[in-house]
């Protein structure tokens, strides 16, 4: 132990002795400095002042190392200011290792630094020792002065707050390091306009850097309406620093000047017994308008005991608005004074030589009012405004209800004229010159005129003024009740659920009122071979059930039923019930409801039906008309002129009277273009084409036949083809005139029916001129008819091979 000791003693004297050949003025620059023992950094931390004046670069510390000497090792240094933010503020000289500052350092910004020292071989770079760092701390200045936040402040104050304490806070803070004499601070008042009242400042509890402005005296609306006080912060360092802040005052008007009427006295008048307004009172005052040290209240101090008038103010005009709210009567008073008084909404205030004026509270202005009642015709006035009369129901006509008690002031009351205004049911009517009612009517109280028990009628009294005043009376007729009203069923229906239950609820109500009606008694009536089928549990009460006494058959049962009411007034109704199997309550199996309701969707498909029907009637209509009339297929018409097929009327009816014909195997021409027999009838035919290509021919009738047949000369059509020769033509006639029924052969002599003429239609010879018998025997005509009668043999005939039609 003791040779270790002296090793370390001896270790140290070397290393001082090392150390005192070292330059004596760069150790006094140095504050605090890194020295090697046992080949270890030492840390120590630098102290550098804020904002040095400079020159820069200047000298910060200088660093040393054993190996130094042999010019072997450099030096390097990394961290705050030097590798980070704020970058190159710190260099280091590597050979020599001198720390350098190139700028004035903000302590406020930058209170320390820490920086890392590295010594590293020359040649190699390869570190030489462990990195160590030491602190630059910045020593504060006194550089910030105390700032305001904010540095403006506006406050409201209203002019008649009492001295003290306002409500303007002011707030200050120091940036230097805390709790120096360079960030203490003291605040004051320096100047202030205008002079009067006196600010101060006044401290709040805990705190030094918080201030209230305070002030002493009172403010007057009418001489400044704002003030400026000017705050001062100044601080305890060296140099002292300072900074200011604005307190602006802005002054509001309080009622300084109570208001005065316009005038001392009015006057005004008012028709007796009228309710309205009658007087504006106007005012003024010297404090600023629509403030509440403006806004009058005005209030009525004599005239008014019987409160029967009032006082308002106009928000809009500040004036007083006096209005009769209770009529004057004209016989009672003529002239009516009135005193009164105006006040603003706010208590008055006054200050006086910068002091509060203190004491009562001065008296409000005044002013009289004087009104005058005007005389006016008088109502007549009943004794009663409403009058109340209890009768029984169904009294005796003529039963005087009630007598008026009337007076007028300025009328006779023997002159007075009374009248109805409300009698609904008309039960009543009245002395047009007493005013006596009575009864015309008996008064029912199940009535629906009655209303809880009550019967109301109006009555109004007219007098002879001018004009003419009316006064009005209520009477109130209170109906005692009386056994009027048998019971009766609240239903007539019930159903009985016959796998179910074996009884129905029975419910009868009367409209007297008790004690007659219920508790009702029950029995049943017609004959006494009901009793073995239906019994009533109970029979008395408010109501009852019917039972059945066996298992009824399915169907419906009428069961008379006797209720008398409690005082023995009786009724018989008869019960319908109805026996079956339900499904639910009271609803029997396969019942259909009585109503229901579609739904939407319900209704939709409904209409969806309707109109595919719709669609429907008219596909087969347009189908129907499509094979009864002819379609045109056009067939290289265009050189070929128009056409026009001529739809000719049907003839008239026949005769009545039975035809005498023979046939013939030879037909000849007739005249009117007409074919005629060898007996002498005459025909006429036309050709109509079909849709299917076929052709109509219609067979005529005697013009004279009545209209009755015309259904049955209808059925003589027939399709034919217009290509057919004059043989087949003519063995269809005959075979048509060999098939009329005997009794129709004894025809007259046959008239042909001449067809209307319907207008002009083609140049070209239409087919209803073409007929067999004016060619005679020969038919060679047939096969060149034209091109128009081949286009149409071509729509026939292509027809016809469709249906497989021979000739």
């Amino acid at each position: 132990m003791t040779k270790s000791t002296l090793f370390l003693i001896l270790l140290a004297l070397v290393e001082v002795a090392a150390s005192s050949k070292k330059d004596t003025s760069n150790r006094e620059k140095r504050d605090a400095v890194l020295i090697r023992s046992k080949r270890r950094w030492v840390l120590s931390t630098i102290d550098l002042e804020e904002n040095m004046p400079g020159p820069y670069p200047a000298i910060v510390t200088q660093m040393y190392n054993d190996k130094k000497e042999d010019n072997s090792v450099k030096f390097r240094i990394k961290g705050d200011g030097v590798t980070q933010g704020p970058i190159g503020l710190f260099t280091i000289e590597e050979n020599s290792g001198i720390v350098y500052v190139h700028r004035p350092i903000d302590r406020e910004t930058n209170p320390i630094f820490h920086v890392d020292f590295d010594v590293l071989d020359r040649l190699t770079g390869a570190t030489l020792d462990k990195t160590l760092s030491f602190n630059v701390e910045i020593k504060d200045k006194n550089d910030n002065s105390p700032q305001f936040t904010p540095s403006t402040i506006n406050a409201p104050v209203p002019e008649n707050t009492p001295e003290g304490v306002l409500q303007a806070t002011l707030q200050a803070h120091d940036i230097d390091l805390k709790d120096t004499p360079n960030s203490q601070f003291t605040m004051k008042v320096v100047s202030q306009d205008p002079a009067s009242p006196q600010f101060t400042l006044k401290d709040l509890p805990s705190t030094t850097t918080v201030k209230q402005l305070a002030f002493t005296g009172c403010f007057d609306y009418d001489k400044a309406k704002q003030y400026k006080v000017l705050v001062e912060a100044r601080d305890q360092g060296t140099p002292t620093m300072s900074s200011t802040a604005t307190v602006i005052l802005d002054i509001t008007d309080s009622n300084t000047h109570p208001p005065e009427f316009s005038s001392a006295t009015y006057n005004t008048e008012v028709m007796e017994m009228e309710l309205k307004e009658i007087l504006r009172i106007g005012i003024t005052d010297k404090d600023t308008p629509n403030t509440p040290g403006s806004r009058a209240v005005f209030s009525i101090l004599k005239g008014n005991e019987e409160e029967n008038y009032k006082i308002e103010t106009d928000t809009k005009t500040n004036e007083g608005v006096l209005s009769v709210i209770k009529g004057k009567n004209f016989e009672k008073t003529e002239i009516t004074d009135l005193e009164i008084a105006v006040e603003n909404e706010e208590k008055l205030f006054r200050c006086v030589d910068g002091k509060v004026v203190t004491g009562p509270t001065p008296k409000p202005n005044t002013a009289k009012v004087s009104v005058k009642v005007i005389d006016v015709n008088d109502a007549p006035v009943f004794k009663k405004q409403i009058e109340k009369v209890y009768r029984n129901e169904n009294g005796p006509l003529g039963d005087v209800l009630f007598v008026p008690e009337i007076k007028d002031e300025d009328s006779d009351v023997n002159k007075l004229r009374y009248e109805l205004v409300q009698d609904p049911a008309k039960w009543v009517s009245v002395d047009s010159k007493t005013g006596k009612i009575t009864t015309v009517q008996k008064m029912d109280r199940e009535s629906s005129f009655i209303k809880n028990g009550t019967y109301t009628v109006v009555v109004h009294a007219i007098d002879d003024g001018q004009p003419p005043a009316t006064g009005t009376c209520t009477v109130m007729v209170y109906l005692g009740d009386q056994n009027d009203n048998a019971p009766y069923l609240v239903s007539k229906n019930a159903v009985m659920c016959g796998n179910k239950v074996n009884r129905v609820d029975v419910k009868p109500t009367d409209v007297d009122g008790p004690p007659f009606a219920g508790p009702f008694t029950f029995s049943l009536g017609g004959e006494e071979e009901l009793k073995s089928l239906w019994k009533l549990d109970p029979t008395t009460g408010t109501n009852t059930s019917l039972i059945s006494l066996t298992s009824l058959p399915y169907g419906n049962y009428s069961v008379p039923l006797k209720i008398q009411d409690q005082q023995g007034l009786q009724a018989e109704d008869v019960l319908q019930v109805v026996v079956c199997e339900c499904t639910g309550i009271n609803t029997c199996r396969g019942r259909l409801p009585f109503s229901s309701r579609l739904g939407p969707a319900a209704i939709g498909l409904l209409f969806a039906g309707l109109l595919l029907l719709a669609l429907l009637l008219l596909f087969c209509f347009l189908f129907e008309c499509q094979s009864k009339n002819f379609q045109h297929i056009p067939l290289n018409l265009q050189d070929e002129g128009n056409q026009t097929l001529v739809k000719y009327n049907e003839e008239g009816g026949g005769s009545n009277y039975k035809p005498e014909y023979a046939v013939t195997d030879g037909y000849r021409k007739g005249e009117n273009g007409t074919l005629r027999s060898p007996a002498g009838y005459n025909f006429q035919y036309n050709f109509q084409e079909m849709s299917s290509g076929g052709g109509v021919m219609s067979m005529p009738h005697h013009n004279s036949m009545a209209r009755r047949e015309r259904n049955e000369s209808r059925q003589m059509s027939r399709s034919y083809s217009l290509a057919r020769t004059e043989r087949n033509l003519a063995e269809h006639i005959e075979r048509k005139i060999s098939g009329f029924p005997e009794e129709q052969r004894d025809y007259p002599a046959y008239s042909p029916y001449q067809y209307e003429y319907e207008g002009r239609g083609s140049d070209c010879q239409s087919l209803d001129q073409l007929t067999v018998s004016n060619l005679g025997d020969n038919l060679d005509f047939l096969q060149n008819l034209g091109p128009k009668f081949s286009n149409l043999g071509g729509i026939c005939q292509q027809s016809m091979e469709r249906r497989n039609v021979r000739l």
